[in-house]
């Protein structure tokens, strides 16, 4: 979502999981209904480097609202089309995000750090609920299939990841209940939650809900509302951007390997209503059900250097289609291992395909 009605703004976002795999315990109750099981420590990236308020799970989405509820005067805000470099890097205080907006001249950042009040959420199955100031550093000092988390449905880390499927049409919205069909549900469903009604709409006055498509019949999921598909409808311009570079002792260097990964059996699984059985892989398709399209990443050139972008196969001066369709980029089932009380337990919650080169180099 933006955060007016012509800007986009970013955050520092960091997920923890509130569950220990090794003895199946879980957090504490006052924990999990405070900041859920998985609590985030969340702050937008600011002009002065500073958070609007403490990034406490414990605090940050609830009233008053002061770290997670948008401030122009403080926030750094981009007009669609910018450009933008991003540097992601460690530092003794915590992790830092730097985004320069090289279109407007403008600069934010934001510091994992004590100093800015990053907290984490104290482990106490049997106890209270407490946070402790905390300094988040990162896990891995470089990316491959082996730096991944054990508890996430991805297997990535170094990554780009747009999250689609969080929003459907709804014509009538009442106490943020969907009560009717929208633009491509005939009628409400299962997954038309955490609605608002049109007037809430800053720019473009409509209504909808933002749970997870777990059908996969929303907008994200038409052909209609993506460049590079000849939709004939007016769509916008692709999310354009080049190859990540990290730090050597001789400068910037390129990763010497992509891959494309996709988490839709976890999406498509049994506990969200789907047919997917992630410990066989049985009833786990890609395209997924009810989709008429899934988008995919794509290469083209931009000012003699070769970009990415999202969306068909179709873009003006694309390079690499890499088979140009969901199935052919993504490629199989990926099996990962995660810790379970006295060993491992594998699941299909991806499909992923690893290429051996990286073909769009920075």
């Amino acid at each position: 979502m933006s955060c007016d009605a012509v800007h986009w703004c970013a955050a520092l976002n960091i997920d923890s999981l509130s569950e220990s795999q090794v003895d199946n315990t879980t957090q504490n109750s006052q924990c999990l209904n405070k900041a859920g099981i998985e609590p985030v420590s969340f702050a937008f990236i600011t002009k002065s480097g500073v958070p609007q308020a403490s990034p406490d799970p414990l605090t940050d989405f609830t009233s008053p609202f002061a770290a997670s509820t948008v401030d122009p005067s403080k926030d750094l805000f981009m007009g669609p089309g910018d450009t933008i470099v991003l540097d992601m890097h460690d530092t003794p205080a915590g992790f830092q995000v730097v985004i320069h907006d090289v279109t407007t001249g403008e600069t934010g950042s934001m510091t994992a750090s004590v100093a800015n009040g990053f907290r984490q959420v104290l482990y106490e199955p049997k106890g209270n609920c407490h946070s402790a100031p905390y300094a988040y550093h990162p896990m891995y000092a470089s990316s491959s299939e082996h730096t991944r988390l054990t508890w996430t449905a991805h297997g990535y880390n170094v990554a780009f990841s747009d999250e689609i499927g969080h929003f459907e049409y709804c014509d009538v919205v009442n106490n943020q209940k969907c009560h009717s069909g929208g633009a491509t549900d005939a009628s409400a469903d299962g997954d038309d939650n955490y609605c608002f009604a049109a007037s809430l709409s800053l720019l473009v006055q409509v209504s909808g809900c933002t749970d997870t498509d777990v059908d996969f019949d929303g907008p994200s999921y038409q052909p209609t509302a993506w460049p590079g598909t000849g939709s004939a409808r007016p769509v916008p311009d692709p999310i354009v951007f080049t190859s990540p570079l990290f730090d050597t002792s001789n400068g910037t260097s390129n990763y010497d390997r992509i891959a494309f990964e996709t988490d839709l059996p976890r999406i498509e699984a049994a506990d969200l209503g789907g047919s997917c059985d992630r410990s066989t892989g049985t009833g786990c398709t890609n395209p997924p059900p009810g989709a008429n399209f899934y988008p995919i990443y794509t290469t083209g050139t931009l000012g003699g250097q070769c970009v990415w972008q999202e969306g068909g196969a179709s873009l003006p001066g694309t390079t690499n289609t890499f088979g140009g369709n969901s199935t052919a980029e993504y490629g199989s089932l990926l099996s990962l291992a995660y810790p379970i009380p006295g060993g491992v337990v594998s699941r299909y919650n991806n499909y992923r395909n690893t290429l051996t080169t990286n073909p769009c180099r920075a």
